[in-house]
């Protein structure tokens, strides 16, 4: 071969290699500004919960957070003042798109509809948990009429 051609092949060589090069990058771009805008298209659903304290005043409190420690350290997400309630008593956290009530080990457990926390649950609207003396109502925004359905079959089996 002379010098000339295998100059051209080296040359043609070398320019379709940067142009793979840059081609994969602009994919390997692509792909990862689409997956940053999946992920902060996520949000959160915000969690209600309603109870009732020592001094007898009903309160609600919203969280935004992915996970919600309830109990009476003061560090807690939920601080509550009962002393039935271990100081990290039970955990809500957010993950595979559900809401989940997990106890942490306590002394008195956690009770979800009044049936005793073994393993992480899922939870929906209306569910009801007791930790120590204190009886919490979860609300979540779209499932209403999920709580509304449970609260009336909950009113046929008493009747």
């Amino acid at each position: 071969m002379s010098g000339p051609v295998v100059f051209a092949l080296r040359l043609l060589l070398t320019v379709s290699l940067y142009a793979f090069l840059v081609w994969a990058f602009i994919t390997l771009w692509r792909d990862i500004k689409l997956q940053s805008a999946l992920l902060s298209g996520r949000k959160i659903p915000p969690i209600s919960l309603s109870f009732t304290d020592d001094s007898q005043t009903p309160q609600v409190r919203r969280f935004i957070q992915a996970e919600v420690t309830i109990g009476r350290d003061p560090a807690c997400e939920c601080p509550i003042e009962d002393d039935s309630i271990s100081g990290r008593h039970t955990r809500l956290s957010y993950h595979h798109n559900q809401w989940w009530l997990e106890d942490l080990d306590s002394t008195n457990g956690t009770l979800i509809n009044e049936e005793k926390l073994a393993t992480p649950t899922v939870v929906v609207s209306g569910d009801e948990f007791r930790c120590g003396k204190t009886l919490f109502t979860i609300t979540l925004p779209g499932d209403t009429l999920m709580a509304l359905a449970k609260k009336s079959s909950a009113r046929g089996k008493n009747d």
